[in-house]
């Protein structure tokens, strides 16, 4: 049994005479006629009741159209499916994030691309870099944004194109002394208790606060780590200690905080989009023509 045959049963059931179907067909009335008779004797039932007023299925008939109809509606489906799979229109990515990216990228670049690629099915999964790089590498991510370099041992495999450079900023409480002051030094954090985003899951936030406060001549010595930075501004906000962290935490807008800039230091993060290509690349071609169009990094 053909699709040919499928498509035949229905449109005879259509016109309900052999001439006018095979019209519509565009073949001659007898190869149709032989064909529907050998599509009855595969079938081992009569599809069609021959009668001088037309052709009407029969009760086998109407049951065995039903489903052919579906089943040539699934090779439509299929088909389409297929074609937009090549193109990268539909499928899915499994792409990894980490705070810092999420305030500083990602909403540019997932608005254009959702309204590009509306049929594509994102998983977003929020980890630390290190734990990016290790999905990534057994092919449980397609894409990632990691902060920092990716380890040594990775860069054969993997490949990164920068897309955000974070400055650091403190977040103070509204009440704070440093609320009022339009720009810090990072010399003006001793002594002050910290919040930072954490080494496990921020490392390379983690490291840049650290690391501009020994260039400005001190050792942090009150520092709270915390898992992200909406923990970070609920701690500020609860008067626990100045926060550090990338100036992307603007977008947050945590009542009861202030943001205030640090000047210009060698302290800064750096964003990257981390991937490797697999059997889903033409989806992953396109999101990375998104990013790139984006993040003239």
């Amino acid at each position: 049994m053909e699709l040919r045959h499928l498509r035949y049963a229905l449109v005879l059931a259509e016109h309900e005479h052999f001439g006018r179907a095979a019209a519509a067909l565009g073949i001659q009335q007898p190869p149709l006629s032989m064909q529907i008779k050998a599509l009855e004797t595969e079938v081992g039932v009569r599809l069609f009741e021959r009668t001088g007023r037309g052709v009407h299925p029969t009760l086998a008939g109407q049951a065995f159209l039903k489903r052919a109809r579906e089943a040539l509606d699934q090779v439509t489906l299929a088909a389409r499916e297929a074609a937009d799979a090549e193109r990268g229109t539909s499928g899915s990515l499994a792409i990894g994030f980490l705070g810092t990216a999420l305030g500083a990228v990602m909403p540019e670049v997932f608005t254009v691309y959702r309204e590009r690629f509306p049929y594509v099915r994102l998983q977003l999964r929020e980890m630390p870099s290190i734990e990016q790089v290790d999905a990534l590498l057994h092919g449980d991510l397609d894409a990632g944004f990691v902060c920092g370099p990716v380890p040594r041992s990775a860069r054969e495999q993997l490949t990164t194109i920068p897309v955000a450079r974070e400055s650091l900023v403190a977040v103070v409480a509204a009440d704070h002394e440093f609320a009022r002051e339009p720009l810090l030094s990072a010399a003006a954090l001793e002594g002050q208790p910290l919040v930072v985003p954490a080494r496990r899951k921020e490392t390379a936030a983690f490291e840049a606060a650290w690391a501009m406060c020994r260039a400005a001549g001190f050792e942090p010595q009150d520092v709270t780590e915390v898992s992200g930075l909406h923990t970070l501004l609920g701690f500020v906000a609860c008067g626990l200690g100045v926060g550090v962290g990338p100036a992307g935490m603007r977008r947050f807008r945590h009542v009861g905080t202030t943001i205030v800039p640090i000047e210009a230091t060698d302290a800064r993060l750096d964003i990257h989009l981390a991937f490797r290509g697999r059997d889903k690349e033409r989806v992953l071609r396109n999101f990375l023509a998104v990013v790139r169009g984006l993040t003239p990094v």
